[in-house]
C-alpha cells in the first residue's frame, strides 16, 4: 500500500472516532439522563486520547515525511498533505495529557452551565469556567503564538484569521451598524410575533418547513437542545436540534432554517474523500456563512414568506388570520437591541459577538477575572448594545461555547455574515431572478448552487482563496454592510 493510501486509512480511522466523539455530544445535549455526566466526561475523554494519539503516533508521522519528500503527487495529494501537516503541527504542540484533561473538565462544565443557566446562578458555573480559562491560556502557549495569544485560538476555527485582522474589521462594522441603528426608529408592530403557540403546533410547523426543504429526510434527524446546533457526523448522518419558546414561534423556524445551512453543508461534502482534507468543511467563518444564507439571505427574504407565510398563517390563524404578508414581513424585521445572542436581529447581531470577543480577549490576557464576568458582560452590553441585561441568563450564561473550551469560536460567526454577503454578490448575478423561483417554492437550486462554488471544494483552498474563486474579489466587510443598509431602510422607510 502507498504511503498516501495508508494515510487515508489512518485518517479515516480518526474521523470515524471523531464522529463516536460527536455523537456522544449530541445525546449528552438532547438524551442523556442528567446523572450519566460524571461517566460521559469519562468516555469522552477516553476518546480524546485515542484520536490524538492516532493523529500523532510514529506511524502517521512516518508516512506523512515518505509522503513529503515524494515529487509525484497529484494536485489533490498536495491538498491533503498541506492539510494534514497543519494538523499534525498542531496537534503535535499539544500534549495528549493535556487534551484528555480538557475533553474532560469541557464535558462536566457543559452540563454545570446547562444548570447554571437555568437557575441563574453564575457562581455554581465560575469554578469549571475558571479551569477552562486556565486551560485555554496553556493551550495557547502550546500553541506558540506570535503576535497574540487569540491569535492560536482563532486560526483553530478560521486558518489564516489572526487578532489584528478582527480587530480592524470589527471597528470598521461597528461603526457602520451603529449609525445605521441611528437610522431606524418608528418600529413596525411585530406583537403578534409573541403570542403563545402550542409546543406540539410549533414542532409540526418546524417538520412542515423541513418538508419544503432540498433536503433528504433520510440522511438527518432533528431533536431539541437547551442551545440548536448540528453536528455532521457522516455526509449521510446529520444530527440538528432546534429551541421552541412558547411564546416565539418564529424562533424555531429561523433555528432550523439556520442548523439547516450547516447540514446542507456537511451533507454536500463528496462523500468518497470522507475522512481526508477533501471532505472536510473548510472553516467555521465558511460554515457560518451557510447557516447564516438560509436563515437570513433566503429565510428573511419576502420572497421566501410570499411561499412560506400561507403555511404558517394556516398553522397559527389565532394570530395571524388578518396579518398581511407586508405586516408579517416588516415585522420579522424589527430592529431592537436585545440580550439574547440567537434571538438578534440582523443589524444587532455582529455586535452581540464583538461583545463576546473583548471579554474572551481580556480573560486570556488577565486583564479580566471569571468573578469580574457577569459586571463586565454588563457594561460591554450597555456600550454596544444601549442596555443592560437584568439577569446573567440573559447575560454572560447565554451561551454553551465557553463551556465547551470554545474561546476563538465567536468571531467566526461575524465572519460567517461576512462570507454570506459577499458569495451572494455571485450569487444575485448567476440568478437574477432568484426572488421569483423561491416565490414559487422553488429552492433545490439555492442548494445546487451552493454545492458547487462551496461544498464540493472541502479543504482544497484557503478560506481567502475560497473567497476570491467565487467572486473575483478578495473579501471585505463593503457587501455586509450595503446588504443591511439598502434591505433595513427599504422597512423603515428611510
Amino acid at each position: 500500500m502507498k504511503p498516501f493510501e495508508n494515510l487515508v486509512t489512518l485518517s479515516k480511522e480518526i474521523a470515524r472516532l471523531s464522529s463516536m466523539s460527536s455523537l456522544l455530544h449530541w445525546d449528552q445535549e438532547t438524551y442523556m439522563p442528567p446523572k450519566g455526566i460524571e461517566e460521559r466526561g469519562l468516555q469522552l475523554a477516553l476518546l480524546a486520547e485515542m484520536i490524538h494519539k492516532r493523529q500523532t503516533s510514529p506511524t502517521y508521522q512516518k508516512f506523512l515525511k515518505i509522503l513529503t519528500r515524494s515529487k509525484k503527487l497529484t494536485l489533490n495529494e498536495k491538498v491533503c498533505l498541506r492539510e494534514w501537516n497543519r494538523d499534525l503541527e498542531k496537534n503535535t504542540l499539544l500534549p495528549t495529557s493535556f487534551v484528555k484533561e480538557f475533553s474532560k473538565v469541557t464535558s462536566q462544565a457543559i452540563h454545570a452551565w446547562s444548570r447554571a443557566k437555568k437557575e441563574d446562578d453564575f457562581a455554581t458555573f465560575s469554578p469549571y469556567l475558571k479551569k477552562i480559562i486556565a486551560l485555554v491560556r496553556q493551550k495557547a502557549k502550546y500553541l506558540k503564538y506570535k503576535n497574540h495569544p487569540y491569535d492560536a485560538l482563532i486560526d483553530f476555527h478560521e486558518p489564516g484569521m489572526t487578532t489584528e485582522k478582527l480587530d480592524e474589521i470589527f471597528s470598521a462594522i461597528n461603526i457602520s451598524l451603529q449609525a445605521l441603528l441611528k437610522t431606524l426608529k418608528n418600529h413596525p408592530e411585530d406583537s403578534f410575533l409573541y403570542q403563545p403557540m402550542p409546543l406540539p403546533r410549533q414542532q409540526e410547523l418546524g417538520h412542515l418547513l423541513i418538508d419544503l426543504l432540498p433536503i433528504d429526510k433520510s440522511l438527518f434527524r432533528l431533536d431539541e437542545s437547551a442551545h440548536p446546533f448540528s453536528l455532521g457526523l457522516h455526509p449521510q448522518d446529520i444530527r440538528i436540534t432546534t429551541r421552541i419558546l412558547p411564546n416565539s414561534f418564529t424562533s424555531n423556524l429561523f433555528a432550523i432554517l439556520h442548523e439547516c445551512g450547516h447540514a446542507f453543508y456537511e451533507m454536500g461534502l463528496v462523500q468518497k474523500y470522507y475522512g481526508t482534507p477533501l471532505g472536510e468543511t473548510l472553516s467555521l467563518g465558511i460554515h457560518e456563512s451557510q447557516s447564516r444564507w438560509w436563515e437570513t439571505k433566503i429565510g428573511k427574504s419576502k420572497a421566501f414568506w410570499q411561499f412560506f407565510y400561507p403555511y404558517v398563517q394556516k398553522a397559527f390563524p389565532e394570530a395571524l388570520r388578518n396579518i398581511s404578508l407586508d405586516a408579517f414581513y416588516a415585522a420579522i424585521h424589527v430592529v431592537k437591541p436585545s440580550h439574547i445572542r440567537i434571538e438578534a436581529d440582523e443589524v444587532t447581531y455582529s455586535l452581540h459577538i464583538m461583545l463576546r470577543y473583548e471579554l474572551e480577549k481580556d480573560l486570556l490576557t488577565r486583564k479580566l477575572d471569571v468573578e469580574e464576568l457577569p459586571d463586565a458582560w454588563r457594561e460591554k452590553s450597555r456600550t454596544l448594545l444601549g442596555i443592560t441585561p437584568s439577569t446573567d441568563r440573559e447575560g454572560c450564561l447565554q451561551d454553551i461555547h465557553w463551556s465547551m473550551g470554545e474561546l476563538g469560536y465567536f468571531p467566526t460567526y461575524v465572519l460567517g455574515n461576512l462570507y454570506a454577503s459577499h458569495f451572494f454578490c455571485r450569487f444575485e448575478k448567476d440568478f437574477p431572478q432568484w426572488e421569483h423561483k423561491i416565490a414559487n417554492g422553488d429552492l433545490s437550486f439555492i442548494r445546487s448552487w451552493l454545492q458547487r462554488h462551496i461544498h464540493k471544494w472541502g479543504k482544497k483552498y484557503s478560506p481567502e482563496e475560497l473567497a476570491k474563486k467565487v467572486t473575483g474579489k478578495p473579501l471585505s466587510e463593503a457587501a455586509y454592510v450595503l446588504y443591511l443598509q439598502e434591505k433595513y431602510s427599504k422597512v423603515y422607510h428611510v
